[in-house]
């Protein structure tokens, strides 16, 4: 084996990033072909509005950096022995013509946008008729770099509407409370470094919590964020478990001694042995008084059983041995302690737990969510159908509409023509063709981001944070009763 084949860093070389079939495309267009327009949409799935985000990351990380020899060398090599017929002639003039920068505009929705699914979200064509075939080459990394960071901020935001509902119901200050309702627990259940840097950093976008500190880097490198999330001391059922079965007490009194400070907040783990048996005898009897006198909120942490069931239980306990204060919306809020439920939280599971809460009286106040796994891996492409299509070509001078149409499958139509995202008589948002958009004076919201190489236009952190606050109200998440 030949390692010398692939020795630059992993994901260093452009020309490695696509897929192989892409490799053999510029051999395949008609002739005369001088433009490639392809656009990114949500063909629809779980949601009906998509939070769009992480294109700025992807164009900081990776598209910037310029096309070299090296990687032309690489790539020809590795594709001598693996079956496809590199265009090296095609590479080399790009790098002699472009000093290797992509030759391509991309136009895409501020991000933060909160968007009716089946709309055009970005564009991307190339700005060169030499290179017309690099449009569709950069297919792969840029609907990976948009698909997974907008499917997990569109997942986030579906959660945050369903928990704000229940907030305006049960609770007095429910936008003070919203931010640090829905905690991230995903970086050691996802897939890579990358993953929970990015999809962490899609969570942050709508909440202010986070155990994923891979997200607060990104979002200060890509993003400008000086601090996008925070977090508290917490325990974990090793710290707890060490003390031995006969010391869970000691162990829990520890954790008062470490973090129970006034105005303070930490979180025990107390499922390691009876998590009834801990909130009713040792954080209710032996160690209330303590928890009590330090003026800090201890947040008790379920790691098993029904999501739904055992934090109610909780609650109950808790209530009679901390009592409750009866807000002005007439639900009671736990004195002195609070819950967080960290395993099992998806969509479904956390809309249980609230409506279980509901019922029982329970202000949503009393209780925070943990998400992992169901945060940042359990999405795929086709959660929200997500697809990059071309749908207009420049052959001889002439633009021609192109689309799919299978019959297989009507949902999988594609678009025509070159795109623009415009807002309609009513106030919503339509993709229409982006000569009709001019020729009407309307105002296209796609907005040029890169062009030949450079970004040409930037957001930070926060004005994303504003626009995604705006309009997640547009997140239809349940219409059955509380």
């Amino acid at each position: 084996m030949n390692r010398n084949l692939t020795s630059s860093p992993l994901g260093n070389n452009l020309l490695l990033r696509t897929d192989s079939y892409k490799v053999s495309h510029w051999m395949q267009y008609p002739p005369g072909t001088q433009t490639v327009h392809s656009y990114i949409e949500s063909r629809g799935g779980l949601f009906s509005h998509s939070l769009f985000f992480g294109l700025q990351a992807y164009l900081r990380e990776y598209l910037q950096t310029p096309v070299t020899l090296a990687d032309v060398d690489e790539a020809a090599a590795l594709m001598a022995v693996h079956g496809e017929p590199f265009n090296r002639e095609g590479w080399l003039r790009l790098i002699e013509k472009h000093g290797g920068l992509m030759p391509v505009r991309i136009r895409a929705v501020p991000e933060g946008s909160v968007l009716p699914v089946h709309n055009v979200l970005a564009t991307i064509e190339n700005t060169d008729p030499e290179f017309f075939w690099v449009t569709s080459f950069l297919e792969t990394e840029l609907l990976r770099a948009i698909w997974y960071p907008t499917t997990v901020a569109t997942l986030s935001a579906a959660a945050r509407t369903t928990l704000l509902r229940y907030l305006e119901a049960t609770c007095d200050d429910p936008q003070g409370q919203i931010a640090f309702r829905l905690h991230d627990f995903g970086a050691r259940g996802v897939s890579s470094l990358e993953s929970a840097a990015l999809g962490g950093m899609a969570h942050l976008v709508n909440f202010m919590g986070t155990d994923t500190l891979a997200a607060l880097v990104a979002a200060r490198r890509y993003y400008d964020c000086d601090v996008a999330g925070f977090s508290i001391p917490a325990a974990e059922h090793s710290t707890i478990t060490g003390w031995g079965r006969d010391h869970e007490s000691d162990a829990y009194s520890n954790m008062i001694d470490q973090f129970g400070k006034p105005g303070a907040t930490f979180a025990v783990v107390s499922d390691s042995y009876d998590i009834f048996n801990a909130c009713a005898r040792i954080w209710g009897d032996e160690l209330k008084a303590k928890v009590v006198a330090s003026g800090a909120t201890l947040v008790v942490r379920p790691d098993s059983g029904d999501p739904a069931e055992t934090t109610l239980k909780v609650a109950q306990i808790l209530a009679d041995r901390f009592g409750t204060t009866t807000n002005a919306k007439g639900f009671r809020v736990l004195n002195n302690v609070r819950i967080i439920q960290g395993d099992g939280v998806n969509l479904d599971s956390l809309r249980l737990c609230l409506s279980n809460f509901f019922h029982n009286g329970f202000s949503t106040e009393n209780i925070s969510f943990g998400m992992g796994g169901g945060l940042l891996q359990q999405v795929n492409r086709d959660t929200m159908q997500w697809a990059m299509k071309c749908s207009a070509m420049q052959v001889n001078g002439e633009w021609r509409d192109v689309y799919k149409s299978p019959v297989g499958d009507v949902n999988k139509a594609s678009k025509k023509g070159r795109l623009a995202l415009v807002r309609n008589a009513r106030g919503g948002v339509q993709t229409v063709r982006e000569e009709e958009a001019l020729a009407d004076g309307q105002v296209d919201l796609l907005q040029t981001v890169f062009e030949n190489g450079r970004i040409v236009a930037s957001t930070t952190f926060d004005a994303i944070r504003e626009r995604a606050a705006i309009g997640v109200n547009q997140f239809v998440t349940s219409r059955a009763p509380l």
